[in-house]
């Protein structure tokens, strides 16, 4: 079974022994480390922390020792209950909490869980940060307060309301413009909490016809959790069955958009940003940031609004400190991730289908038109499993080697530019893995340009 520590936050499989997975032991240790860390980083005696979980299996469990162990530490719990991730990172602003923790494992499957930390801005955790806490759980040297001095705990309702009374706040979103188009949205929230969020979002735009599959939040998913194309069979099925304009699939905690087009197709997770972002421009123009393993199709449409665009390292995080450094007006990740500064600085799927649909509605275009416009390229997503005797580093360090003649990229792993495309190689924060992400400007080209990396990389191993 495995866990994973890293400033991304503490991700793991649930069971195994006591030395393996996330279990109460280690939930309770990291809980404890990052309630100690916040205590010390705000010097208060009353320190609040906002919680909110998906809705996966072992969610309620994993809740129940968070909450204790943040009791136990002195911590306020305002617990908000089944949240996505931007709800609780907006929690934590409109509460003036000093912290957050979301529970969640994203995309990954059903017998994995999280602790995802935030601070008091309600963005993740910096890399420095994040290490003082792995650091904190590692020396585990505590004074824990007195029964006089536990924390309190406070069920807090209306999170999602002010969440979507935000997004409808914004002066990008156009009700009237939604409701005027009578369209009729498929989804796919791979019964998790989107199957509360999204539905009272879209009633909320204006929407009134909606169907959809994997609908109810059991934490029981119908298939694999990441919204790629793969996965999203039924979701295409049913739009050409419905007659549906335009199918939304969003992952377990709700920050990831994929859309599907009115005929099955796929629009693209790499072009959900790009959409975004060429809306945003066309009513705030400025800078755009994507990270290296994302699309260049959005470094051309920025440059074609007159922006500039700029790269960071993969991970939210990074994105959202790139994004603050050069001033975006939107940013995120081609895994689906939009970042609106004007709400707040975290992935948001939610906010990418309210902008997603009054762009359709004003455009006039269908899924299938929109998607035209934009520059036309392809991807292909591997990953090369590692032993736990194989540094990732070690490889990666290889592998510049290998391409020292080229035009390199080193902030994150390797990307290395040629004509014609691109290849991206870097470790996971979440997985003992190397991705590689390939862009070209045919499929086929991508997927050469991955075999023959994979390929070497294999050879190096």
């Amino acid at each position: 079974m495995a866990l994973i520590a890293s400033i991304s936050g503490i991700r793991g499989t649930i069971g195994g022994r006591s030395t393996d997975g996330l279990n109460p032991l280690s939930i309770t240790r990291f809980a404890c480390a990052y309630a100690f860390w916040l205590r010390g980083r705000c010097g208060l005696s009353e320190v609040k922390v906002v919680i909110g979980r998906d809705a996966r299996l072992s969610g309620d469990m994993v809740n129940r020792i968070v909450v204790g162990a943040l009791l136990g530490c002195g911590i306020d719990v305002l617990d908000i209950g089944l949240a996505t991730t931007p709800t609780v990172e907006m929690a934590v602003l409109e509460n003036k909490s000093h912290g957050g923790i979301v529970i969640t494992a994203s995309h990954n499957p059903r017998d994995w869980n999280a602790l995802k930390l935030l601070n008091e801005r309600g963005e993740f955790v910096s890399s420095a940060d994040g290490q003082a806490i792995l650091k904190t759980a590692e020396a585990a040297d505590y004074l824990f307060p007195s029964v006089e001095e536990l924390g309190h705990y406070t069920e807090c309702a209306g999170a999602l309301e002010s969440h979507v009374a935000a997004i409808l706040a914004l002066p990008y979103v156009d009700t009237e413009a939604i409701r005027a188009a009578h369209f009729k949205v498929a989804l796919d929230p791979v019964n998790s909490v989107g199957g509360i969020a999204v539905p009272y979002l879209l009633r909320a735009l204006g929407v009134e016809q909606t169907v959809g599959i994997n609908m109810e939040p059991t934490g029981d998913f119908a298939h694999n959790p990441e919204p790629l194309p793969a996965n999203l069979q039924g979701l295409s099925e049913l739009i050409v069955q419905e007659k549906a304009t335009v199918g939304f699939a969003v992952d377990p905690d709700v920050d990831r958009l994929a859309i599907v087009c009115e005929d099955g197709a796929m629009f693209g997770e790499e072009y959900t940003l790009v959409a975004v972002a060429d809306y945003i421009l066309t009513q705030k123009p400025g800078a755009t940031v994507s990270n290296l393993s994302s699309t260049s199709a959005l470094r051309d449409i920025t440059v074609l609004r007159g922006g500039s665009h700029y790269t960071s390292a993969v991970g939210e995080v990074n994105v959202v400190s790139k994004m603050r450094d050069v001033q975006a007006v939107i940013g995120g990740e081609g895994n689906g991730g939009v970042i609106l500064p004007d709400l707040h600085y975290g992935r948001d799927a939610l906010v990418g289908i309210a902008l997603f649909l009054t762009y359709l509605a004003k455009s006039g275009k269908t899924c299938t038109e929109l998607k035209k416009q934009y520059p036309v390229y392809y991807m292909s997503k591997n990953k090369i499993s590692l032993s736990s005797a194989v540094n990732p580093d070690t490889v990666l360090e290889k592998v510049k080697q290998l391409f020292a003649t080229e035009r390199l990229n080193t902030e994150d792993g390797v990307r290395i530019d040629m004509r014609g495309g691109w290849i991206h190689l870097r470790r996971s924060n979440t997985e003992p893995i190397i991705r590689v992400y390939t862009e070209a400007g045919t499929q086929e080209q991508a997927d050469e340009l991955a075999l023959s990396m994979v390929n070497k990389v294999n050879e190096i191993l």
